[in-house]
């Protein structure tokens, strides 16, 4: 799960889809493309949200993507259209570039919708957020399973 800083959009969805897939053996992470926020908690909206839903991101600390990531995960997810875009440029060829998928194509295929970034907004832009990675980390797992 990738967004820009990883304190909002891809904690949440990593929580999310740990928390749904406890069943199964899979290993999700999240990252940024930019380090501004490398060590740090989530936002303390994002982990307001998450634990009104009985997740806890408390453990989560924001690292940058790095190249290593290409091979460590089978699927990327980015969270909007300029992240989606750092991804590729970092990719060095189409094994990797077909590893980065946007996370709202799994809700609408193909439709290369962004998660909204809750950061500048308020709590209601965070329910907003975390109800549409909701959906789209329910998608994941019955792909999965």
């Amino acid at each position: 799960m990738v967004c820009l800083g990883n304190i909002c959009r891809s904690p949440l969805a990593e929580g999310i889809l740990k928390n749904k897939s406890t069943h199964l053996d899979i290993y999700v992470d999240s990252a940024g493309t930019a380090g501004y926020h490398i060590g740090n908690k989530p936002d303390a909206r994002a982990i307001e949200i998450a634990q009104k839903y009985n997740i806890d991101l408390n453990n989560q600390r924001a690292r940058q993507f790095s190249r290593k990531d290409f091979d460590e995960f089978d699927i990327i997810y980015a969270m909007d259209k300029n992240n989606y875009a750092n991804l590729i440029s970092l990719a060095d060829n189409n094994e990797e570039r077909n590893k980065i998928k946007m996370i709202l194509n799994e809700l609408n295929h193909d439709s290369f919708q962004s998660v909204p970034d809750p950061y500048y907004g308020g709590q209601e832009g965070f329910e907003k957020v975390y109800k549409l990675l909701d959906k789209a980390c329910e998608k994941i797992v019955s792909k999965i399973e």
